[in-house]
């Protein structure tokens, strides 16, 4: 069995879509957990109309944002494996399936990171610059599967991280040792991986496509990262991870923390938006991540 935790704020169709897509998985080795963030009037009643009992609703008596709702849905996780899904993703009807089956032949794995393809907000497929560029510079070679962990998988997601944190199957126990740092906002997913490898987990990448990660510009991400935000808080876990990789003797690892080449590329793709719309500081922000020293 896995524990689907969704922690739910945003629009309410694309989350009912996102149930709908669990409800539809050919496996019944699930349990779906809902944790509302929200107020929408409506959403109780939703649920309650769904009369599913592989389904459990929560809703926050008060709002506790990204972090804290994350945290109250790993607390609530029994199942030996969890997802993070997202609001506003699509688990292919193949996902449950696909992902048992790694972890049948794996057992005891940290992480499973599966096929993902991604759509925009109306769900076509769609491939942008960002994913072309994990995809083809990022990304390991996988044909059919393939175990990755310590410096290998470290240095590989310090030069960009190319997973898509929503699809991943965690070993409910390693993900709840670590937890979610409650100072990050946009990136928790890569601080959290580092930090699972640095313990000495592993991961398995499956090439068969059971998800659809939503990328669409109403995303946390997508609105922090021209306030600048996002990219002080990426140089900092750069900054920190290059002196753990260093004190392991990591030497790839924290060259690759020292570069982060992505996330300059990330920012360097952003500058002529900020210049266009007169976002002076912010301008000046983007310049200094993606051709500082730190």
């Amino acid at each position: 069995m896995i524990d689907i935790m969704l922690p739910y704020y945003g629009d309410v169709a694309l989350m009912q879509a996102a149930v709908n897509s669990v409800r539809a998985q050919t496996d019944a080795g699930w349990r779906l957990t809902v944790v509302d963030d929200t107020a929408h009037p409506d959403v109780p009643g939703w649920f309650e109309s769904l009369d599913d009992e592989r389904v459990r609703y929560y809703r926050n008596e008060q709002n506790l944002g990204v972090t804290g709702n994350f945290t109250k849905c790993l607390d609530l996780a029994e199942y030996d494996l969890m997802v993070m899904l997202g609001a506003d993703d699509i688990m292919l009807p193949n996902y449950v399936g696909t992902v048992l089956s790694v972890a049948k032949d794996h057992p005891g794995v940290g992480m499973i990171q599966p096929g993902v393809e991604v759509i925009d907000e109306h769900g076509k497929l769609v491939s942008g610059l960002t994913d072309e560029v994990k995809k083809r510079l990022y990304a390991p070679r996988v044909e059919g599967r393939r175990v990755m962990g310590g410096e290998e998988l470290a240095a590989s997601l310090l030069r960009g991280n190319w997973l898509y944190f929503p699809s991943i199957c965690w070993r409910t126990e390693a993900i709840r040792a670590v937890g979610f740092r409650p100072e990050l906002r946009t990136t928790q997913d890569l601080a959290l991986e580092l930090e699972l490898i640095e313990r000495g987990e592993q991961m398995v990448i499956d090439d068969t496509v059971c998800f659809h990660y939503r990328r669409h510009l109403g995303s946390v991400s997508s609105k922090m990262a021209l306030d600048g935000d996002r990219f002080t808080e990426e140089r900092l876990l750069y900054s920190g991870a290059a002196d753990r990789m260093r004190a392991r003797g990591w030497k790839k690892a924290e060259r690759a923390a020292r570069v982060h080449s992505a996330s300059r590329l990330h920012a360097l793709t952003l500058l002529p938006t900020a210049v266009k719309g007169g976002q002076g500081d912010v301008a000046k922000a983007l310049a200094k991540h993606a051709f500082g020293n730190g």
